[in-house]
């Protein structure tokens, strides 16, 4: 297999990497991406991530009301920091470097970002962790995958999400609901389909980042998207 992207950037959420958990992590399914993404590199590729932190802290829905904003949003940083330290080691168990660069200064965990050094790293072989999302409040993660993407230069985000593409409604509450192979960033915007947050899909829009979007519960999936099967939705 020969891959048609050079430069990717994968973002995945938090909540995959727990499994039927829910919460913290299931090790067998993170081995099998980290095994995947090794593919991806052993194959000329380099890939950057960006991990969500929803299987440990969800924000403002977490927070209950008891929580201010700015502080649940912090606190769903340090969850990402955590989920990339977890994938980080599981990556050296699978025989492939990776380094860990953070929004925000937690001396010990990572790096302070640096696109110019995550480009480094990537033309050396190394999978870019990309940890604290933005690094400031009221930015999700989805659009901290989008502005990643676009300072390092990828050729396209990689969205492995629970789901299978992007569907017209949510096909558990709409047996009617059917799968776009392809849709535009406009029309994403317009219809409000939950595809990326609005700011994200604007900026991978303004930055022309094609975003494919693809269920990440068979790991393969990633390697395939990578040589340009057609899988998922492609929005662009």
């Amino acid at each position: 297999m020969q891959p048609v992207y050079k430069r990717v950037l994968i973002k995945i959420s938090g909540e995959a990497l727990s499994g039927s958990k829910g919460t913290g992590f299931d090790f067998a399914f993170v081995s099998e991406v980290c095994k995947k993404v090794k593919e991806c590199t052993q194959l000329g590729s380099q890939v950057a991530i960006v991990i969500g932190g929803g299987n440990f802290w969800r924000g403002v829905k977490d927070g209950a009301g008891k929580v201010e904003r700015v502080s649940a949003d912090k606190m769903g940083m340090l969850a990402t920091a955590m989920n990339c330290l977890a994938v980080a080691d599981v990556f050296k168990q699978c025989g492939a470097e990776a380094r860990i660069l953070t929004a925000v200064d937690i001396q010990g965990v990572g790096e302070r970002h640096d696109a110019k050094k995550a480009v480094e790293y990537l033309e050396n072989g190394k999978v870019v962790l990309f940890a604290c999302g933005t690094g400031q409040p009221f930015f999700s993660t989805d659009t901290g995958a989008a502005l990643r993407a676009a300072e390092i230069g990828a050729d396209a985000i990689l969205l492995a999400k629970n789901i299978d593409g992007v569907y017209s409604a949510d096909p558990k509450k709409d047996p009617s609901a059917y799968r776009f192979d392809e849709i535009s960033y406009s029309e994403v915007l317009e219809r409000r389909l939950a595809v990326m947050d609005s700011t994200a899909t604007s900026l991978a829009m303004d930055n022309n980042i094609p975003v494919i979007v693809f269920a990440l519960a068979e790991p393969e999936n990633i390697v395939r998207v990578l040589c340009g099967e057609k899988i998922g939705t492609t929005v662009k």
